[in-house]
Formats: C-alpha cells, structure tokens, sequence
C-alpha cells in the first residue's frame, strides 16, 4: 500500500496520462498536485513508484507512464466522476423513446454509450438466462436421442440433442417432461437443477439421466443464445495511435465468443479489467474494460461495457456505463 503522498503523486501522473498520452514530469506532478515538497521529493517519490513497477520510463522522454499496475492501483481507489447534466437527460430520453425490439434496442444502446464515452462498446443480450422458461417440450428422435424444445415467456424457441447412455421409451421421456414442467414452475433454471439434485433419488434412473441431460442442454442455450451488439469501432483509431494494437483489438472484437468471454467475466455489479487481467493469450495487450450487469424484470440478464486502452477515463466510464445500465433496466422492466 502506497502512502498518502505517493498515492497523490501516482494519481496526478495516471490522469494527467489519460489526458495527454504523453510522459509527465515531475515538474507536472507538482504543478497539478501542489503538494507543499520539492521538486527533488516528487522525483524521489517518482523514482520509488518506478522501482515498484508503478511507472515506467521511455527510452526517449525524461517523464514517466503509468503501467497497468498504476492504473489497477488508480482504479481501485478513485471515485466515478458525476455524469453532467445534459449527458444524464441524453441517455434518459433516449431509454424513454420508442424502440422496435429488444435487439434494435440493444444495438441503438451500443451506439448510445460509444457517443456518450468515445469508446467502443458492446451489449451482450440476456439469453434464455434472463426470460423465464415457459414451456419444455422432449421428442425422441431415436433410442437415446432426444430433441429438447425450450420456449420463454416471449416467446423465443431453443432446440437442443440430449444423448442419453441408455435407450429411453416413450413414458419416460413424458415423465421427464412432466418433471421438466414441475420443476421450472417459479423456479429460476439454476433453482431448478438444485431441486433435481435433491429429488433424482426417487426417480427411476433413466428418467433421472433424462432430467439432467434437459437441465444440462438448458444451461448451454443459455450461453449460445446470448447476442453480442458492438457499436462504436471507427473510434478506435483515435484511440490507439499503434496500427498494430487497432488490428489487435479488431481481431478481438471479431471473436464473439471472446467478447462474451469478457464481459461475463466479472461478478454481478460493476468490474474492470485491465491488460493481463483480461483472458487473452497477449501479455502485451493494451486493452481495459469498464463493464457491468443489467437485469432483466428482476432476473439476471446480460452486460454492458466499454473498451478501450489503458489510458481509459475510468471514473467518466464508470459514470457513463452505471447510467445506461440503470437506464437500460428500467426500459426493460417496464416492457
């Protein structure tokens, strides 16, 4: 932990970073700060920061640059910065506007906190995870293959193979969609396959197999059906002056599953991820992530967030990304 004077210093040098990409000296440091030292303190306090590997310094500039170890420190103990006014009416008006669907709504959201942020960013749709299942209906297609057909409560239709170890009849597979039916009854999927744990015992074990095998293929369409809505890429070659690095986050984007991989891998609420820490083969990669979960009528839904380098304006993006979800909530709530 840094004491209140290098914690001071490390936070002028990060923002002053985010705001000019350039190094900064320790002459800017004082001048922002207006700490009540030397100027041979705040180099003192810099060349510590540098060996604790908070800052670096570039073979052709006499300032220094925040590593992601800064930023990660920066982060953890900045505040979000207070959206203005006229940005918070933007964002209401446009959640209070006619939208044709959910995915045209989703897709326009992207555009939204891009225009808000000057960020890319992406939406990921809530899947089957955030409707409740209204129905399930199991037709044998062979011995052992059963087609599993998943319909929410607006309407959407999921198919998916279930590949028993053992041939099943046909009062087995009703059986199992009797139980289906019964288990799912005010019941959230998770809440479902917990019940079905406690109660395979006194089923007879195909019929078991067959229960888990549908609450196993409801869980994975809850992962597929999940759409990914990206808006904003043609600010990224302001972002990253390095050509090579705007390839690198295009390839990123291109790999959905990726994206999806990232933005649901933080826990409910808001998380940011920062170089290493995102799960990407590229120590290297200059990329953060301000992301967060929305919710769906109560239920879990999907995600929200921007990317962008590590010089990112996190307490602006936080604002900025907190706001639409809670904006994009109450839309959907009151669908």
């Amino acid at each position: 932990m840094l004491d209140e004077r290098k914690s001071e210093v490390l936070r002028a040098l990060v923002e002053e970073h985010i705001r000019t990409a350039e190094p900064v000296s320790s002459q800017a440091i004082l001048d922002l700060t207006r700490l009540n030292v030397s100027p041979a303190t705040i180099r003192n306090d810099v060349a510590a920061l540098e060996r604790d590997g908070y800052v670096v310094k570039p073979h052709t500039s006499a300032g220094r640059i925040p590593t992601s170890l800064a930023y990660r420190y920066y982060v953890d103990n900045c505040t979000p910065r207070r959206l203005q006014t006229s940005t918070r009416t933007k964002i209401s008006g446009f959640f209070s506007s006619f939208h044709h669907g959910l995915s045209e709504l989703l897709k326009d959201t992207t555009d939204l906190l891009s225009d808000i942020t000057h960020y890319p960013s992406v939406v990921v749709g809530p899947g089957l995870g955030g409707e409740a299942i209204h129905g399930v209906h199991l037709v044998q297609i062979a011995g052992q293959l059963v087609l599993v057909v998943l319909v929410t409560d607006s309407g959407r239709v999921n198919q998916e193979l279930v590949r028993l170890a053992e041939p099943v009849d046909r009062n087995e597979v009703s059986r199992a969609e009797q139980l289906m039916e019964e288990l799912l009854e005010n019941r959230s999927l998770v809440e479902a396959s917990a019940t079905a744990a406690m109660l395979a015992k006194e089923w007879p074990a195909s019929v078991a197999e067959l229960v888990q095998g549908v609450l196993a293929a409801a869980a994975r369409a809850e992962e597929v059906t999940r759409d990914v809505y990206v808006g904003g890429t043609s600010q990224m070659a302001s972002l990253w002056e390095d050509m090579a690095k705007v390839h690198r986050v295009l390839e990123l984007f291109e790999r959905e599953a990726l994206v999806l991989s990232i933005l649901t891998n933080v826990p409910e609420g808001t998380g940011i991820q920062i170089g290493g820490e995102l799960p990407v083969n590229d120590d290297e990669v200059d990329i953060a992530v301000v992301s967060t979960t929305y919710q769906v009528g109560g239920k879990a839904g999907g995600s929200v967030g921007v990317i962008g380098p590590m010089r990112m304006d996190y307490r602006r993006a936080i604002s900025a990304v907190e706001e639409v979800r809670e904006n994009l909530e109450e839309s959907l709530g009151s669908a």
